[in-house]
């Protein structure tokens, strides 16, 4: 078998892979800052000493990294429309599930920011007279962000490779634009093969900036 790339055109990649580009990144963001945001909840939850609290992070963290994604997008797209009673729709489930699932990894990465703090900060913010919600807002958590900021990039480097499970429902993503220029043109294994780079050349990148920017916060500190 000869490869003949002469099809891959910028025409028929903005036609194709184009749309399936911007829904990888919109995704990618989207689920990147809800699961920022909510990880940093149940990293919260997870710290409070609170067993009520404590605990039930505890299970969802450990179930949900327990879990293939992909069968966690399948659960969400099969099952939200049992309950709902109406199809959600395969990009609205994806959102849903990278935001929930990408929470539990990035708790996880908070939590271990949160307690790099060295524990007399929180002290002296008790002493000034801060509450707990207080210390947290404006002493810890912006320097847990500033320490695991190359590790959050970082996942949110993989999390943009996973976008490429919701094929498994449909959602036309970056993958999904390269395998349906292939099928139209009668050439998967070219377009494959180009997907792949295309997936390379983006996560090198950002594995460049993130290196660089992990070498400035070190000069900071």
């Amino acid at each position: 078998m000869t490869l003949d790339f002469s099809f891959l055109t910028w025409g028929l990649l903005s036609s194709y892979v184009l749309k399936g580009l911007i829904f990888s990144i919109q995704l990618t963001l989207v689920a990147m800052i809800g699961g920022i945001a909510l990880g940093t909840v149940i990293a919260l939850m997870r710290l409070s000493g609170k067993p009520w609290l404590a605990v039930p992070a505890a299970a969802y963290v450990n179930t949900l990294r327990s879990i293939p994604l992909v069968m966690v997008i399948l659960w969400f797209f099969l099952l939200i429309p049992l309950v709902t009673g109406k199809p959600l729709g395969a990009e609205w489930s994806a959102v849903i599930t990278f935001t929930v699932f990408e929470a539990a990894y990035y708790s996880e990465i908070m939590r271990a920011g949160i307690q790099s703090v060295p524990k007399g900060q929180v002290h002296a913010g008790y002493a000034v007279g801060m509450n707990y919600g207080q210390t947290m807002q404006l002493i810890v958590l912006p320097q847990a962000f500033r320490n695991m900021l190359p590790v959050l990039l970082t996942q949110t480097i993989i999390l943009f490779q996973d976008t490429s499970l919701v094929y498994a429902i449909g959602a036309y993503d970056l993958l999904k634009g390269f395998e349906v220029a292939g099928k139209n043109f009668n050439r998967p294994v070219e377009t494959y093969l180009v997907a792949t780079l295309v997936y390379f050349a983006i996560c090198f990148s950002l594995s460049m900036l993130v290196k660089k920017l992990q070498s400035r916060i070190q000069i900071i500190r």
